[in-house]
């Protein structure tokens, strides 16, 4: 069984498919830093005593992203609920079943051989779906640097298989939006309950006060809890 696009006009997909071709040319293979990065720190570090001690810590260690939106969102689906070193080996076979990992890459694949991957009838499903908003021109990538974070959040959970936290994570990894406090994250939570707590339980409101005083750079300082946890860079 092969996916198509039944739905879309030939010359539309053909123009948003043109597009992301653009994007991918640009974008492919390339790690990129913010560069809000050093004035984030200093601010960060002149507000918060516990951000004054950490920065330091990471040297020149920041926020990196592959720069590629459709792959990124991808991976997020393939790696929901199983480790992280068996997300890798399935994103590892999946890829290699396309020509290029491309929204009408994917629309090619047979189901069988995406579930041979090792993907579940249900990831198959949001992968096809996350592929054909890319494809058919209902994801607006090419409008996102000119969109608030909250309207790029809606357009992405519209998406079967994306919640908040993986438009978030988006953000923060894709776009590099420098304001993104992700509530939902276990992560974060941790870090400051840690760094801020004693290690005592923090609600979401307790989390968001410390945060407070993290704006405009709320993504540049919940990354810095992460690696206060975990020194390995994180990266998507």
């Amino acid at each position: 069984m092969h996916f198509f696009l039944s739905h879309t006009s030939e010359p539309t997909s053909r123009r948003y498919r043109a597009i992301w071709e653009e994007v991918l040319k640009k974008k492919a293979n390339s790690v990129s830093a913010p560069a809000y990065w050093a004035d984030a720190c200093s601010h960060l570090s002149k507000r918060d005593r516990v951000m004054k001690r950490l920065i330091p810590r990471f040297g020149d260690a920041c926020l990196e992203s592959r720069g590629d939106a459709f792959i990124t969102l991808a991976r997020s689906i393939v790696g929901q609920q199983i480790s992280v070193k068996a997300a890798q080996s399935v994103w590892n076979r999946f890829e290699a079943l396309p020509r290029r990992m491309t929204p009408a890459g994917v629309l090619k694949l047979k189901v069988d051989d995406m579930r041979a991957a090792g993907l579940s009838a249900r990831k198959v499903e949001y992968l096809v779906d996350l592929a054909l908003h890319f494809d058919g021109g209902l994801i607006h990538f090419d409008q996102w640097q000119g969109m608030d974070d909250e309207a790029i959040v809606a357009e992405l959970v519209a998406i079967r298989g994306i919640g908040r936290w993986t438009a978030e994570m988006f953000l923060m990894f894709h776009l590099m939006r420098p304001d993104v406090l992700p509530l939902d994250d276990l992560g974060l939570i941790k870090g400051i309950s840690q760094n801020y707590f004693s290690g005592e339980p923090v609600s979401r409101i307790e989390a968001r006060e410390v945060a407070e005083a993290w704006a405009p750079w709320r993504s540049v300082a919940t990354w810095y809890m992460w690696r206060s946890l975990e020194p390995l860079p994180v990266a998507y």
